[in-house]
C-alpha cells in the first residue's frame, strides 16, 4: 500500500471552518480588506476533498519564492563548503554555471515568513550577490534587501516591499519531528519554480563535517530527508503535513551533483532564533562560554567514574572567558547547561549559541565524582571571535594526544590536572585514558599515572614521547621501556606496540 493515503492526510489536514471560507489562489494573499491577515497554514482548504495533498500544496505555494542574484565576476571563493568537501562541487557548479563573461545569476529558493515581506533563504544563495530579486508565486519580481546573513548556519533574511500583504507560512516544531514522518519540499530546482517533492525524514542529528567539514556543522544538527532536492532548492522550505516549516533545505550529498535520495535541512528550531536575531540586529549574537571541549567516550567515562558516556569534557578554558570567570577548569565534564541536559560535546555548542548573550546561567559539571554548580554570565561569540579571545587559551592548558599504538590518551601536566589526579609529579606526561583492550591496560596503567621516561629518556610533553616512539618504530622495535610514577612510587614497565 502506498505510504501516502487519503486516510493518513485526513487527520492532519481537516480543519474546523468557522464563518466564511477564505480561498487562496496564486497571487491572492489575503481575504477582503476588512479581514485579518492570516498565514497560508492557517487557512481552510478549498475544494471538495479537504484531506487531499494537492489542496495542502495549493495553499502553501503562494508563500514559496524563487530567488535570483546578480553575482560579482571572478573565482568563487566564498562557497558554503570548503575545499576537499563533497559539497564543494555542488556549490561551485551552483554558482559557476550561472555566470556569463561579466556577471551571472544564481538561482535559489526561499519562503515568506511575514506579510510585510521578510523572506528566509540560505546564505550561500546570496553570498556573492551584488543585487537580489525575489520572484513571487505570480511571477512578479521584487527587488530585495539583504537584512542579515549567518554563514555558520547557512541562513539569510531578505526584505521586499510589496504593494499589499503577502501570503506567508509559519514555523513548525522540528524537535517533535521523528524519523519516518512525511514531509513536503517546495523550491526552484534547475530554475523550475514551484516544484513540489515529497518524502520522509530519513535521519536526524546529521553533522556534515563527517562528510568533509561543512562550515558551521558544530552549530547545526541537520534533518535528513529523501525528498528530491536539487540545485536551486537551496533555501526552500521543508514542510510537515500540517503546513508548517520544519526545515530549510540546504544541501545534498551526491557524487553526481544531483539528487541521490540524501538531502539536508536546517531544523526550524535552530533557525528561528537566528532569523529573529538577523531581523533585529542584522547579524547573529550567539552565546559564548569560552571552553574547548571533547567527546566523552567509553574509556574516558570509565576513567572519570561515570556510568555512561555523556556530557562534554572540558579540555581547555579560555583565559578570562565566561567559563574561567565562573570557576570551570580543564577536566570538568559539563552535564547540564541552563537547565538543559548536555548529551554530548556536539550538542553543547548549539545549546550555548541559542542562549541570549549576557544571560546568567547555571552550569553543572562533574568534578571528582561530584556535581558542582556554577553561575556563569555568557559572552558573545561573534565579538570574542573578532578580538581573538576564542583562542586565548593558557599556555599550560591540556589538549589530549592519542597514542593508539600504546592504547593511551596522554596530555601535558597542568596545575588543574595535577590537582584533579592528586599527583605530586610536576614533570612528565600524564595518562588521561586507557584502552581496556590494550597492552597498557594489562600492565595496570591507569588515568593519573605519569610517564616520566621512555627508554631512559626524560619526557615532558606528548610530542617528545611521540618523537621517541617514531624513532623506535624506525629501528623496528616492537616495545619500549617506560618509567611510570603513581603517587610516590615509580616502576619500570615494558609496553608492546600495537601493530597498526
Amino acid at each position: 500500500m502506498s505510504r501516502r493515503t487519503p486516510s493518513r492526510f485526513a487527520a492532519l489536514l481537516i480543519q474546523a471552518i468557522v464563518g466564511g471560507v477564505i480561498s487562496i489562489a496564486v497571487g491572492i494573499s489575503i481575504a477582503h480588506a476588512d479581514a485579518r491577515i492570516v498565514s497560508v497554514a492557517d487557512q481552510p482548504v478549498a475544494g471538495n476533498d479537504p484531506a487531499s495533498l494537492p489542496n495542502l500544496v495549493a495553499r502553501l505555494l503562494p508563500a514559496v519564492v524563487s530567488i535570483t542574484t546578480t553575482q560579482a565576476t571572478g573565482p568563487v571563493t566564498n562557497h558554503s563548503a570548503p575545499k576537499s568537501s563533497p559539497f564543494e562541487e555542488y556549490f561551485r557548479e551552483y554558482f559557476d554555471k550561472r555566470r556569463n563573461n561579466e556577471r551571472g545569476s544564481a538561482l535559489g529558493s526561499g519562503f515568506i515568513i511575514t506579510p510585510d515581506g521578510y523572506v528566509v533563504t540560505n546564505n550561500h544563495v546570496i553570498a556573492r550577490a551584488t543585487s537580489v530579486r525575489v520572484i513571487l508565486n505570480n511571477e512578479k519580481p521584487l527587488n530585495a534587501r539583504i537584512v542579515g546573513r549567518d554563514p555558520r548556519a547557512d541562513l539569510a533574511v531578505l526584505k521586499v516591499e510589496p504593494e499589499k500583504p503577502l501570503p506567508f507560512v509559519k514555523w513548525g516544531d522540528s524537535d517533535v519531528v521523528r524519523i519516518g514522518h512525511d514531509v513536503i519540499a517546495i523550491g526552484n530546482p534547475f530554475g523550475l519554480s514551484q516544484t513540489v517533492t515529497t518524502g520522509i525524514i530519513s535521519a536526524r542529528g546529521r553533522h556534515l563535517r563527517n562528510f568533509g567539514g561543512f562550515p558551521g556543522s558544530s552549530f547545526v544538527d541537520f534533518l535528513q530527508t529523501d525528498a528530491a532536492i536539487n540545485k536551486g532548492n537551496s533555501g526552500g522550505p521543508l514542510f510537515s503535513l500540517d503546513g508548517k516549516v520544519i526545515g530549510i533545505n540546504t544541501a545534498i550529498y551526491s557524487q553526481a551533483g544531483t539528487n541521490a535520495g540524501i538531502a539536508f535541512a536546517v531544523p526550524s528550531n535552530l533557525a528561528v532564533p537566528i532569523v529573529r536575531q538577523l531581523k533585529r540586529y542584522g547579524r547573529t549574537r550567539r552565546g559564548w562560554l569560552g571552553v574547548q571541549i571533547q567527546w566523552v567516550d567509553d574509556d574516558l567515562a570509565k576513567s572519570l567514574g561515570m556510568d555512561s558516556p555523556t556530557g562534554a569534557l572540558v579540555a581547555n578554558v579560555v583565559a578570562g572567558g565566561p567559563a574561567a570567570k565562573g570557576g570551570v577548569v580543564s577536566g570538568d565534564v559539563i552535564v547540564m547547561f541552563d537547565g538543559k541536559k548536555v548529551p554530548s560535546a556536539t550538542r553543547l555548542p548549539q545549546i550555548v549559541a541559542a542562549t541570549p548573550v549576557g544571560k546568567s546561567v547555571k552550569v553543572e559539571v562533574l568534578r571528582k565524582n561530584k556535581i558542582v554548580t556554577f553561575t556563569i554570565v555568557l559572552g558573545e561569540l561573534e565579538k570574542a571571535a573578532k578580538t581573538g579571545a576564542t583562542q586565548n587559551f593558557p599556555k599550560d592548558s591540556v589538549k589530549p594526544d592519542l597514542f593508539p599504538e600504546l592504547g593511551l590518551r596522554l596530555g601535558t601536566i597542568t596545575p588543574e590536572l595535577a590537582k584533579r589526579y592528586k599527583t605530586i609529579v610536576r614533570q612528565g606526561v600524564i595518562v588521561l585514558g586507557v584502552d581496556p583492550q590494550s597492552y597498557s591496560a594489562e600492565k595496570d596503567i591507569k588515568p593519573g599515572d605519569v610517564i616520566v621516561e621512555m627508554d631512559q629518556t626524560p619526557v615532558k610533553e606528548p610530542k617528545e614521547l611521540r618523537s621517541l616512539l617514531e624513532k623506535s618504530k624506525e629501528s623496528r622495535k616492537t616495545s619500549a621501556l617506560f618509567l611510570i610514577q603513581r603517587d610516590e612510587s615509580r616502576r619500570f614497565i615494558v609496553i608492546r606496540f600495537k601493530l597498526q
